[in-house]
C-alpha cells in the first residue's frame, strides 16, 4: 500500500549499507568455497537460517491478511500504531485503509472521521484518495470512484527505491481497473492488471479478486469465477464482499448479477 506520511530518507551511503555488506559477503563465501567446496553446504545452511524467520513472518503475514479477518490484522498493528509519529492522523487513517480493503464500509468511515486533520492529513492524500476510490466504489457512487482513481494516478510518484515506485504504479492502475470494473466499463488488459494487482499486496488481494471477477462476467467468462473467488473467506454480513460473493457465484452458476455487482449498483 502506498506509505500514508513522510518518513526521513536515510542517507544515500547509509541506505546501501546493507547492499554492500551482502556483496562483500557473497564474495567472501565464493572464495572460501573456492578453496574448499565442502564447505558450501554449513553456509548455505547459515543463511538458510539466516533468512528463514524474515520468511517466516512474511509468510504468516499474508496469510492473516488473506484471510479476511480484519480486526485481527489491526490488532497485529495496535503496537505500533500508538509510537509512529502523527498517530492521531495517521493511526485511524491505516485503520480505515484496512477496513476498506476488506469491504467494511461503515467501520471505514467511522475510522476516516476520527483522523486528525492537519498536516499529516494533508501529507497523506494518497492514502486517502485509495481509501475512498475503495469506499466509494462499494457504495455505488462509481463515477466518482472513477475520478478520485484517476487523481490518484496523476500525483507524482513517491521518492522511493525502483520497485517501491513499481509497487505503487501498479497499485495505482490496479484500484482504477477495479473502480471501472465495478462500473462496468473495464478496458482491455484490465483483467490482468487486477490479477497483478492482487498479487503484489495482499491486503487488497480479495478487493482485486472481486474486481476481476466482475470483469469476467462482463466479458463473457462466468466460467473463471469460481477459481477467482475460490478460497475466499466466509465475509461477515457487513462486508460488501458478502453480497458480492453470493452475487458472482451465482451468475457463474446461471443466476442474474445482481444490484450489488451490478449494473443496478
Amino acid at each position: 500500500m502506498p506509505t500514508p506520511s513522510p518518513t526521513q530518507r536515510p542517507p544515500r551511503a547509509l541506505a546501501l549499507l546493507p547492499l554492500a555488506v551482502a556483496g562483500l559477503s557473497a564474495v567472501l563465501a565464493g572464495q572460501l568455497i573456492g578453496r574448499d567446496p565442502r564447505s558450501a553446504i554449513p553456509l548455505l545452511a547459515c543463511t538458510a537460517l539466516l533468512f528463514l524467520p524474515a520468511l517466516l513472518g512474511r509468510w504468516r503475514m499474508r496469510r492473516l491478511l488473506l484471510s479476511g479477518d480484519v480486526e485481527r490484522v489491526i490488532g497485529t498493528w495496535e503496537g505500533s500504531l500508538a509510537r509512529i509519529p502523527h498517530a492521531e492522523t495517521i493511526a485511524p487513517l491505516l485503520r480505515a485503509t484496512a477496513y476498506a480493503a476488506y469491504g467494511c464500509i461503515e467501520p471505514a468511515r467511522r475510522a476516516l472521521a476520527r483522523a486528525g486533520r492537519g498536516p499529516a492529513w494533508d501529507a497523506s492524500i494518497e492514502q486517502r484518495l485509495f481509501v475512498e476510490t475503495l469506499l466509494d466504489t462499494f457504495e455505488g457512487e462509481r463515477e466518482v470512484a472513477m475520478r478520485k482513481a484517476d487523481t490518484l494516478q496523476a500525483l507524482p510518484m513517491p521518492r522511493s527505491g525502483f520497485l517501491a515506485r513499481r509497487r505503487v504504479g501498479l497499485l495505482r492502475r490496479g484500484l482504477a481497473a477495479l473502480a471501472r470494473a465495478f462500473a462496468h466499463q473495464s478496458r482491455e488488459g484490465d483483467a490482468k492488471l487486477l490479477g497483478r494487482a492482487a498479487g503484489v499486496s495482499p491486503l487488497v488481494h480479495w478487493a482485486m479478486r472481486y474486481a476481476e471477477a466482475v470483469v469476467a462476467v462482463d466479458r463473457g467468462r462466468a466460467k473463471d469465477v469460481a477459481s477467482l473467488l475460490a478460497g475466499a473467506p466466509a465475509w461477515p454480513a457487513g462486508s460488501a464482499f458478502h453480497e458480492y460473493h453470493a452475487e458472482l457465484l451465482g451468475r457463474a452458476g446461471g443466476g442474474a448479477l445482481g444490484a450489488g455487482a451490478g449494473a443496478g449498483a
